[in-house]
């Protein structure tokens, strides 16, 4: 048995890091909002589980477990004000990885909850095998000189050497892709440059691989598949590996085509890293 915590469907998915604000409206919502205002403000319980929902199905149509994908993050709230009409505004922020496990749908309360499993296990395990993806360590390996121990530093010294590596590649990429977007949703014929807005969050990511995993996935204008991808990979390595991909990709569309896969606009959210 997993742990049951509120569902928040949505038509992309939230990452960790990410703020996610949120205009409440609807009944059940409004409702979820009073029972998380309910709880010990010190507490660590005020969160919500954030999941996407597949492309062009409806929950209410459907079995929810069907009509919403397995992995989700949830949404830890960080401010809230109350509206005139009974909505909120709120700001959240991505916390831990979880997968859904089932959905249960009631009438007390009124909003979906999800049996989830956390996934805190599993990205540690993933890290560590990620790690070792593209280094040989055949059977026997022995340096002269260089105990068990000191070969494993020589291994995770690798290892790390070549995610920094990697992660310049895809921060590189994506300063270029955020260039062209802006170029072409200005009409294009200008000199691409970043926004002072994306320059402050790479800034803000510097030194942190797994941050910037996130903010390339929540910021790239992808479609909500390649989006839940790149969640459901617990390995930060292989998230930067498929980035990279990604975003070759979308430059080759870009520069050619002139075109992205969804709809030209700024971008989807106001992002920030925790």
């Amino acid at each position: 048995m997993g742990e049951l915590i509120p569902l928040f469907p949505l038509g992309t998915p939230l990452f960790p890091g990410v703020v996610l604000p949120l205009q409440i409206f609807e009944p059940r919502y409004r409702r979820l909002m009073h029972d998380l205002l309910a709880l010990p403000e010190a507490g660590d319980k005020r969160f919500f589980g954030v999941v996407a929902i597949r492309q062009g199905w409806e929950v209410e149509q459907i079995a929810p477990a069907a009509a919403l994908y397995d992995i989700g993050c949830t949404a830890r709230v960080q401010a809230v004000r109350p509206q005139t009409d009974g909505g909120f505004r709120v700001v959240t922020i991505g916390g831990e990885r979880f997968r859904l496990l089932d959905v249960v749908v009631g009438d007390d309360p009124p909003y979906l909850q999800g049996e989830v499993e956390w996934l805190a296990e599993e990205e540690m395990a993933d890290e560590a095998a990620g790690d070792h993806d593209g280094i040989v360590d055949p059977p026997g390996l022995v340096v002269p000189g260089l105990p068990d121990p000191g070969l494993d530093q020589v291994v995770a010294s690798v290892a790390h050497g070549s995610l920094e590596v990697l992660a310049r590649t895809v921060r590189d990429l994506f300063t270029r892709y955020v260039a062209e977007v802006a170029d072409l949703g200005s009409g294009g014929g200008g000199q691409p440059a970043v926004d002072a807005e994306t320059a402050v969050l790479l800034h803000a990511v510097a030194g942190d691989p797994t941050a910037l995993s996130y903010l390339v996935a929540s910021a790239a204008l992808l479609t909500t598949e390649d989006r839940q991808a790149l969640l459901a990979e617990s390995a930060t390595r292989r998230r930067l590996a498929a980035e990279s991909r990604l975003l070759r990709r979308e430059l080759t569309l870009l520069q050619t085509l002139g075109a992205v896969p969804v709809p030209l606009q700024q971008f989807a959210a106001p992002m920030t890293v925790n």
